[in-house]
């Protein structure tokens, strides 16, 4: 089935390139760029991205191998804004005089 018109990407191809970049590296974490690098294409509209992650997650071997999964760090509570400013807006005051 066709999946991605712009770049003439079938269901077929998704599955391969999983299945590939699964058997090159196990531990590999699988994203549509991912896909998209290994067939030598690049998402053009976006329109097929729902259709090409369904895709995507109907593959047998795209799970996260488990000694990956709940990697991601809780936040403390010092750590919710990774470092950055609490706004990203400028102050009230004086800013638009």
């Amino acid at each position: 089935m066709m999946i991605c018109h712009c770049m003439a990407i079938t269901d077929t191809d998704i599955h391969r390139a999983v299945d590939w970049m699964r058997a090159a590296d196990p531990d590999t974490i699988v994203t549509p760029g991912k896909i998209y690098r290994a067939l030598g294409k690049r998402a053009d509209c976006g329109g097929c991205l729902p259709l090409f992650i369904d895709t995507m997650r109907k593959t047998d071997t795209l799970a996260v191998p488990m000694h990956l999964r709940g990697l991601r760090r809780a936040p403390t509570q010092g750590d919710t804004d990774e470092g950055r400013r609490t706004s990203h807006r400028l102050p009230q005051q004086g800013a638009a005089q």
